[in-house]
């Protein structure tokens, strides 16, 4: 299962379209309006299908989400090259979110469930660490690939290309095993799979922590991300030397990833520590302004990396299976909505002070956590277990 996986993974994030679509837009014609207005698009259809999805998932077949997803995603891309306009290209961001939001939620249910069915549920973080860094060097590969592509065929052959790829991931997704088959009450619908996987987070209080945890650690660099280039360009380095240096950026994302096995011994100390550590680094790095301080700001997306992937270990641990993607898929929408606070959020604090000072600001939030975490487990620790101080 896992070379099936990790195929899927890497096949998510390897479209040559990523690195151009913005220019193709603006070669159609469209304003810095109307494209702001498609990433908007693009937030909205994922926060609005992120749990019904999820839902699904629970009631039906997670394969079949997963062989969905890119089918649409393929049509979606082939609409932006077949007929580029404001409208095909509105209709493909929808496609592409509706595509994003039937996968979110169901992989992970399937990857765990799958796992737990082989008596391998404890092997879930070192899995999908490897899984998201196999998607974390597909957008590398797709960045250095697309140049050549683009100046071969232009848009037509980036997109063609796009569309091939989401073909192949949807075939692959048909070889990943599924032997879980809905209970009488999740095959009844979308309903009774909610009732199931919200009642287990209102009867359990360490899944409703888990829950937040995963958008409280995802969120904020899953928004910053985008805003990498912009940092790197203020430190006053050439245009043609951007590109290495957001490549060894992502090489730290892609090393925290892989370092999920050995980073699950972390306990909430040290989980807390380690979310500390990286804002830390982040805030340092960003701020100094220099070249030198983005080998910081990879060490902290690493971190970061790592932390998504435990925190997300943590959830599918403290979760059953009937309700799994539904937990999941909620725990993917609070990291949406975080996103799209942290991008209105940005823009305020970027234009009143730079890049760098939005880097450093938004560090807080991950101390803010840390501080959190080792708060709650200090009133868990002196809390009165009982009568006697036993349970």
């Amino acid at each position: 299962m896992t070379r099936t996986l990790y195929g899927y993974a890497f096949l998510d994030d390897f479209v040559l379209l990523y690195p151009v679509y913005a220019l193709l837009f603006a070669d159609t014609g469209l304003s810095v309006w109307q494209i702001s207005s498609l990433f908007a698009v693009w937030s909205a259809t994922g926060v609005v299908l992120e749990v019904p999805s999820g839902v699904w998932a629970d009631a039906v077949s997670r394969r079949l989400l997963l062989v969905l997803g890119p089918l649409l995603t393929a049509a979606g891309f082939a609409l932006w090259i077949l007929v580029p306009s404001y409208g095909a290209f509105a209709l493909g961001f929808l496609l592409w979110g509706a595509g994003g939001a039937l996968a979110s939620g169901s992989l992970e249910a399937l990857v765990h469930d799958e796992l737990d069915r082989l008596g391998a549920a404890g092997r879930y973080a070192r899995v999908m660490g490897r899984a998201r860094s196999a998607g974390l060097v597909a957008v590398m590969a797709a960045m250095a690939v697309a140049g050549p592509v683009f100046a071969w065929g232009g848009y037509a052959a980036v997109g063609g290309a796009s569309v091939l790829v989401c073909l192949v991931r949807a075939a692959l997704a048909t070889r990943l095993p599924e032997h879980r088959t809905p209970s009488p009450d999740e095959a009844d619908g979308w309903a009774a799979s909610l009732r199931t996987g919200l009642a287990a987070a209102r009867a359990d209080r360490s899944v409703r922590g888990a829950l937040l945890l995963v958008p409280a650690v995802s969120a904020v660099w899953g928004a910053l991300d985008e805003y990498t280039p912009l940092l790197v360009r203020d430190t006053g380095v050439a245009e043609a030397t951007v590109p290495w240096l957001l490549l060894m950026i992502w090489t730290g994302a892609t090393a925290g990833g892989l370092l999920a096995g050995p980073g699950e011994r972390l306990g909430t100390a040290g989980f807390a520590g380690l979310l500390a550590g990286a804002a830390l680094a982040l805030a340092v790095g960003a701020g100094s302004g220099s070249p030198a301080g983005l080998v910081l700001v990879g060490l902290a997306f690493g971190g970061f990396q790592l932390a998504h992937v435990l925190a997300d270990a943590r959830l599918q641990h403290r979760i059953d299976a009937s309700g799994r993607a539904t937990l999941t898929s909620v725990a993917g929408l609070g990291g949406e909505l975080g996103t799209v606070a942290v991008y209105g959020g940005y823009a305020a604090v970027s234009d009143a002070g730079g890049n760098a000072t939005a880097f450093v600001w938004f560090a807080v939030p991950y101390l803010v956590t840390a501080l959190v975490l080792v708060a709650t487990r200090r009133v868990r620790n002196e809390s009165p277990k009982g009568p006697r101080g036993t349970q």
